[in-house]
């Protein structure tokens, strides 16, 4: 398409979801209309319908958009007075668009939940029109005609209440995918085929990592022993990691009274993700969305002096969201989790050091695990927000300014975004590519100069004046379970050596060789090396394709010849058979590559120990 005619992306997939709901309302008469908007690399359009779709559906209501994109009809714009608009609406059945209408004429938001600050409502409202096959409450803009569109997909079906509440109708919501050209929408599709077989709640399943189940309920998932040992490599890399840096590790409980969480802002701004009040010696508690107060409390244990700061306070902390159901998404989304959390107490000099100190642990982490696809974005207040942000222009200026004055100091690039910020401070959100080609936070630093003053906390500075400090809050591996389901995606399964769950599998040959695979099997056991041994009546083969499904690194092949020589056969997960070697140098090897959380399966300084053929 040449660039004098290339539309912008997101009025081609408004626009085509116009023409998803035109067909649909044609093939499923009587069907209500939700919101339908351009996301990113598509839209969406939400239906109530009077049956359940299916993925066949969605290839009968792609050829009907086809034909509708053949005849060419133009979008048109029209306003019409509210009045018109609700009267329109309730004829067609569109109790839906009628709602979004109310509140429009009541100086609210439509769509927002709860509905948004009050504004002036306005006597009139725009409505598309595509040719004389649909009407649409929108205020676009759009495509001249639906002929312009070329490259579209209807992807996947997916289940949304209303508004995104629970107490609503569950919506039947429709993906699909837009763009410009064919080559483009066959790079995005590969992609999602490619996101599919990364999927971490499949590969999870396979892998007997984690599972769900009714007794526990949902969000709430249970590690099995697999996913118990993935859990704990990760808790050990990142506290030994942070204790190696100066933090001081902590343990707090899970819960507060709620008088705490109304001084530091969650009550009031967060009270709807929280769960109910509990009722304890007549005091009311409430179970924890985040840890800052729990840390502060740490920190006010006892006066403190400039020569302590900057105190940095971790904790691996269970967190506690109410998380709506339809948003629950395996370890992605769940109502409990366990957060890589530190709060760091700086005086107003030491500021910008800490902050680059938490920029490096970044970093180190990603070049561990080979993120190489990650983009800084800046998260500002919105001062039209009056209800979630706190009102206190000239503290956020200060911190915004302050935080943005870093980041250009050291040389780094980012993007600014409005309305993203914490309830009580500006952040530096980390946007990492995933599977599927999104982005989305997995390391975040916020800047903190209010909480400390509404907790009163302070520090004997050189002067023996009382001060308040700076409040560093971090997250650098996010939640142990975000974690998790990233890294499951981003190896396929096939975790580097020192993460794997299992690490080895003993094969004997026969039954002649079991005896020697036991002993074998604790021999590495005893240098902390975990190991199973497969001794099944199946053949050889066998077993070997089910530890390559198990994503095991290594098959330790035990025959006759191997017995004799106290060696072991290896091949790795990749299909590569290295050849025999003696026990002790491939436990060696083994044992280098944990210690140094190398990627690669095979230590390059015992190639030569590990090549001897049979």
């Amino acid at each position: 398409m040449k660039a004098e005619t290339r539309h912008d992306v997101e009025t081609l997939r408004h626009s085509t979801a116009h023409v998803m709901a035109a067909a649909v309302l044609e093939l499923f008469p009587g069907a209500k209309l939700g919101i339908g908007p351009a996301i990113e690399n598509g839209f969406y359009y939400d239906f109530d319908l009077p049956c359940p779709l299916t993925l066949a559906d969605l290839d009968v209501i792609e050829a009907r958009m086809r034909e509708i994109i053949g005849s060419n009809f133009p979008f048109s714009r029209l306003e019409i007075s509210m009045e018109e608009a609700i009267r329109y609406m309730e004829e067609q059945g569109q109790n839906y668009k009628v709602e979004l209408l109310r509140d429009l004429q009541q100086g609210t938001k439509p769509g927002s939940t709860p509905p948004g600050a009050g504004s002036t409502p306005p006597d009139k409202v725009s409505f598309y029109k595509l040719g004389d096959i649909f009407v649409d409450l929108c205020k676009g803009p759009h495509l001249e005609s639906a002929g312009q569109i070329s490259a579209f997909k209807l992807t996947s079906l997916a289940g949304a209440y209303w508004r995104g509440d629970e107490k609503k109708p569950m919506l039947q919501r429709i993906y699909g995918a837009a763009f410009h050209s064919q080559a483009e929408l066959g790079k995005y599709l590969k992609l999602l085929e490619e996101a599919k077989e990364r999927d971490h709640r499949i590969i999870g399943k396979a892998m007997q990592l984690f599972a769900f189940s009714p007794w526990t309920g949902k969000g709430l998932p249970l590690l099995l022993p697999n996913g118990a040992v993935l859990r704990r490599e990760l808790e050990r890399f990142i506290v030994d990691e942070e204790i190696r840096r100066g933090y001081q590790h902590v343990y707090t409980p899970s819960m507060a009274p709620v008088s705490t969480y109304e001084t530091s802002g969650h009550w009031p701004h967060y009270q709807e993700f929280m769960y109910p009040i509990m009722e304890i010696d007549d005091n009311a508690y409430v179970l924890r969305p985040m840890t800052c107060p729990h840390h502060f409390a740490i920190y006010a244990t006892q006066p403190r002096t400039y020569r302590e700061l900057p105190m940095r306070i971790a904790e691996i902390a269970s967190m506690h969201r109410y998380e709506r159901s339809g948003e629950l998404l395996g370890l992605s989304r769940v109502r409990i989790m366990n957060l890589n959390d530190a709060h760091i107490f700086v005086t107003p000099e030491q500021l910008e050091e800490e902050f680059v100190r938490v920029l490096d642990l970044i970093k180190y982490v990603y070049r561990l695990f080979g993120l190489q696809d990650f983009w800084y974005r800046l998260s500002l207040h919105d001062p039209a927000n009056k209800t979630k942000y706190l009102h206190n222009e000239e503290m956020w200026e200060s911190a915004e300014s302050k935080l943005r004055g870093i980041l250009k100091a050291q040389g780094e690039k980012f993007e600014e975004k409005v309305g993203e910020a914490a309830h009580y401070g500006p952040k530096l959100d980390v946007q990492v590519g995933t599977a599927t080609g999104n982005y989305e936070t997995l390391s975040t630093i916020q800047i903190d100069f209010f909480l400390p003053d509404k907790f009163e906390l302070e520090y004997i500075d050189k002067d023996q004046s009382k001060k308040r400090p700076v409040v560093i809050h971090r997250g650098i591996i996010s939640t142990m379970e975000r974690m998790m389901a990233f890294l499951i995606e981003h190896y396929k399964g096939r975790f580097p050596v020192w993460l794997s769950p299992v690490q080895a599998v003993v094969i004997p040959i026969t039954d002649e060789q079991l005896e020697y695979a036991y002993n074998l099997a604790q021999r590495l056991r005893d240098n902390c090396i975990r190991v199973e041994v497969d001794d099944r009546s199946e053949r050889m083969n066998a077993k070997i394709r089910d530890a390559q499904m198990q994503n095991v690194p290594y098959m330790l092949i035990v025959g006759k010849r191997e017995v004799a020589n106290n060696m072991v056969s290896v091949r790795l997960c990749t299909e590569k058979v290295l050849g025999s070697v003696s026990v002790d140098s491939f436990i060696s090897m083994v044992l280098c590559l944990i210690r140094n959380r190398s990627p690669e399966l095979v230590a390059e300084e015992f190639l030569g120990s590990l090549t001897n053929s049979h």
